[in-house]
């Protein structure tokens, strides 16, 4: 038990040290082109860029965003369209009340889903977790606030999502997230980086 806890304490450490931009957040439209704010742009075509690196940079900052949720989002114009899935009711809350405080959004469409309390879920949600990131090639990816893998689980099925570095870690989550008892299917979402 103690060194379980020492393992932990010195995983939560390695986290806060390793956190990588690329790999921080897996969302579908994130970019990183323009740091100024929106009122300070010269050039009207940044805007929809800076508006995309905020809403990206809310969605990173949730308190409750973790391994076992999904967010990506879609910008037109003020429209910011929210998606995903989360296990926990008040991070879809969360989202949209942060997206919606954006200068420059001025609609917040919610289509996150909450996924439903299940202590089967639960539970696979866990053994999902140990199989993939137990792995000696694939526990690199559990460096991080926000791993680049994320683990969603609905009613005993499984889908991989984020992006990972080569087509081997992709399809080695695969046959471990396979291999937990209790699976019903499991659905690899997983994208190669570059």
């Amino acid at each position: 038990m103690r060194s379980l806890k020492q393992s932990f304490l010195v995983s939560l450490a390695v986290v806060g040290l390793f956190m990588t931009g690329g790999q921080a957040l897996h969302l579908s439209a994130a970019r990183q082109d323009s740091k100024a704010p929106l009122s300070n742009q010269k050039d009207s075509s940044q805007a929809p860029q800076w508006l995309e690196q905020q809403v990206r940079h809310e969605l990173v900052m949730l308190p409750y965003y973790g391994v076992f949720d999904n967010l990506s989002y879609r910008v037109d114009g003020s429209r910011v369209e929210l998606f995903g899935e989360v296990s926990r009711p008040t991070l879809k809350s969360d989202a949209e009340w942060g997206v919606a405080r954006i200068e420059g959004v001025n609609t917040v469409i919610n289509h996150i889903e909450v996924l439903p309390l299940s202590p089967n879920d639960d539970r696979i949600r866990l053994a999902v977790y140990r199989a993939i990131f137990r792995n000696s090639a694939l526990q690199r990816y559990s460096l991080g606030a926000v791993p680049p893998i994320h683990i969603i689980v609905k009613n005993g099925n499984v889908t991989l999502e984020g992006v990972v570095a080569n087509e081997m870690d992709r399809n080695l989550a695969n046959l471990r997230a396979n291999g937990v008892s209790g699976v019903f299917s499991v659905t690899n979402n997983l994208t190669v980086e570059g």
